[in-house]
């Protein structure tokens, strides 16, 4: 059973074939790079490599949106506020309603480099298996508990997601279905039936890890012999030439920014 994030890792692409390593350095650069833009005139550039990027990686554009949807609520706030209240230029007013111009600006930077760096990071988890890049992570010296944390995590998604599918079919079959919207108070007590329904999810997740833990220390967690080992895999000079390439854009990057706003 693949999980959402890994439904896309046997497609065959230049960015699937990239090594884990090289990859997450050259595209966590990238990230860092498109963190530190501030002027506004870099922003195509930026939507474009990271177009480029995404269409590279062969990634269908459904799965970028799938994965924007809920992200993008937080951003939604940003973009709703940020224009009406930051700034003095007016660029635009109707009653107590002002646009203003630093506002807007700043909200355009946030959304494209919120969108740059989410699609980077998709790019990097949608081309390779969640293990693998968990274990790259790890050849870089990530800690063995935060490893080992991550991948049992990952491992048990599976479970805790067919978990809740089973519960909420037996509520259906108890014939607990969704009320209208306009049924407020019927929609009140199904709330606290979803509340009550992840309390035990909760319950059974703690139970679970316990369980999980304990069977861990029997066989030996904890160990120096049980960590991961670091990967030895050698960096093949095409996955260094790609890598390089991807650093001098992320370079020109923050050198053209550091440039233009001195």
């Amino acid at each position: 059973m693949l999980h959402e994030i890994d439904r896309y890792v046997h497609l065959d692409s230049w960015m699937h074939r990239w090594q884990p390593r090289p990859k997450l350095v050259g595209l966590g650069t990238l990230i860092f790079a498109f963190a530190m833009v501030e002027d506004l005139r870099l922003l195509p550039a930026m939507l474009a490599v990271t177009a480029v990027l995404y269409a590279i990686s062969r990634l269908p554009l459904s799965f970028l949106l799938h994965h924007l949807r809920y992200p993008g609520l937080f951003i939604l706030g940003v973009v709703i506020v940020l224009p009406l209240v930051s700034g003095d230029t007016v660029l635009w007013q109707w009653g107590t309603l002002a646009i203003r111009a630093e506002g807007l600006s700043t909200t355009l930077l946030i959304v494209c480099r919120f969108f740059s760096i989410l699609t980077l990071g998709l790019i990097i988890l949608g081309t390779c298996p969640f293990s693998t890049t968990i274990k790259a992570m790890r050849s870089f010296g990530l800690s063995s508990v935060l490893t080992d944390m991550m991948l049992l995590s990952y491992r048990y998604l599976f479970e805790f997601a067919q978990m809740l599918t089973t519960m909420q079919q037996a509520m259906r079959l108890r014939g607990f279905h969704t009320p209208p919207v306009f049924a407020v108070r019927r929609q009140w007590a199904h709330l606290q039936r979803l509340a009550s329904l992840m309390g035990t999810l909760l319950i059974r997740s703690y139970e679970q890890a316990v369980r999980s833990y304990q069977a861990m220390g029997l066989r030996g967690y904890g160990q120096p012999s049980a960590n991961l080992p670091r990967s030895r895999e050698p960096v093949t000079f095409w996955n260094s030439s790609a890598l390089v390439v991807i650093l001098m854009v992320a370079a020109g990057f923050v050198i053209s920014d550091f440039l233009w706003t001195v």
